[in-house]
């Protein structure tokens, strides 16, 4: 029996869940965990964006995964979503864990687990330093996941799309230790995570990095032109676009390989998640059946910049300076988008001050990682 059939399989509900963000992804995970017979609870600081899910019930979910899936609650108030909740699931864009985490901190009990889907780059890292900060009295456990579970879209307020479940996403706990007691309790319901060695190895295996900001800045003319009516993955990548992606993820396993981590590149990643096929990047993306079907953004003025930029390639940007490999093509998407945004993302974005890794030697990253508690 495949994997997704034993966990949709499941009988027994084996812990609460509450799903943190009622956009694309958390509606597809929550709606996924309904229809499983988990009690779930949907947490969404905009109340109205609720309403959907209120009236109805739950999420209907169709793709690769069919029926309706029951919430138990959804509201607005972190307090509600969290109370007697074994498992918290971020699912948001990463610009919002560092508010999330100080909203979150007051509510969070001993061993309950906080996963990040996904964390980004330093997800887990920002996430504990800020729950900290804002006087955490018990004690969680904190995990990211490397990439997010699904390709998935919100169809309306209560409705959702599920193109696909990969085949395998890595996990993994701050600190490194906790890994193996979040699969356990995760795998009755996601029986498609797998150990992820420690946060540095789920962050630097950071897949949209490569993939998002340079594909749409790239493809700047096309998305403005036609307002995204084309396939993003199939029509936009072309041989040139994706030198420029290889380009960026070199740049990504220098950084991981000076860490100690031994990283993934983009066409390995295709193929443990998707079985994609290809003799170089460019082919891999566009024999990526998941990918069919999923379109551009309506203009540039999208997470794939405001929230990739920031969180994924300004942290990657600030280890390869503080560890002496120089990222001149990370560098340089994320002053084009810095441009196109108006914005200063270096500014804004994570840096190995604010994840708590300045002035430290590998050797003290790494055992940051394996050993705080």
């Amino acid at each position: 029996m495949h994997r997704k059939e034993i966990a949709q399989d499941c009988a027994e509900p084996r812990s609460v869940y509450c799903v943190v963000g009622a956009g694309n992804g958390g509606m597809a995970m929550a709606a996924h965990l309904g229809v499983m017979g988990f009690r779930v609870r949907l947490f969404n600081r905009t109340a109205e964006h609720l309403e959907g899910v209120r009236w109805h019930g739950g999420i209907k979910v169709e793709g690769e995964i069919e029926g309706f899936g029951p919430v138990e609650l959804a509201t607005s108030s972190m307090e509600e979503a969290l109370e007697g909740v074994d498992i918290a699931m971020v699912v948001t864009p990463s610009t919002a864990h560092r508010g999330l985490a100080s909203l979150m901190a007051p509510h969070l009990r001993d061993n309950q687990i906080v996963v990040l889907n996904p964390g980004r780059t330093g997800g887990a890292l920002e996430f504990l330093k800020q729950i900290r900060q804002d006087g955490l009295s018990g004690k969680p456990i904190i995990a990211e996941a490397q990439t997010f579970l699904y390709a998935s879209r919100a169809l309306s307020r209560y409705e959702a799309r599920i193109f696909r479940i990969k085949n395998e996403v890595p996990v993994a706990a701050l600190p490194a230790h906790k890994t193996a007691e979040v699969l356990r309790r995760l795998e009755p319901a996601f029986p498609w995570f797998s150990p992820g060695g420690d946060v540095l190895s789920t962050s630097l295996e950071n897949i949209g990095a490569v993939f998002h900001p340079a594909l749409t800045i790239l493809n700047g003319g096309w998305i403005e032109a036609t307002h995204g009516d084309f396939d993003y993955y199939s029509d936009g990548i072309t041989p040139s676009v994706a030198l420029v992606l290889e380009r960026i993820d070199a740049e990504r396993l220098h950084v991981a390989r000076l860490l100690g981590v031994r990283s993934l590149s983009s066409r390995e990643w295709l193929y443990q998640s998707y079985d994609s096929h290809g003799d170089d990047l460019c082919e891999a993306i566009k024999n990526t059946e998941a990918y069919r079907g999923i379109r551009a953004p309506v203009n540039l003025q999208h997470r794939y910049i405001w929230e990739d930029v920031p969180m994924s390639l300004v942290p990657l940007s600030s280890l390869g300076k503080a560890l002496g490999a120089p990222t001149p093509t990370i560098d340089l998407i994320i002053e084009l988008a810095s441009i196109l945004h108006g914005r200063d993302y270096r500014a804004e974005g994570r840096t190995v001050e604010s994840l708590g890794l300045a002035g430290l030697t590998v050797k003290e990253i790494r055992k940051l990682v394996d050993e705080e508690a």
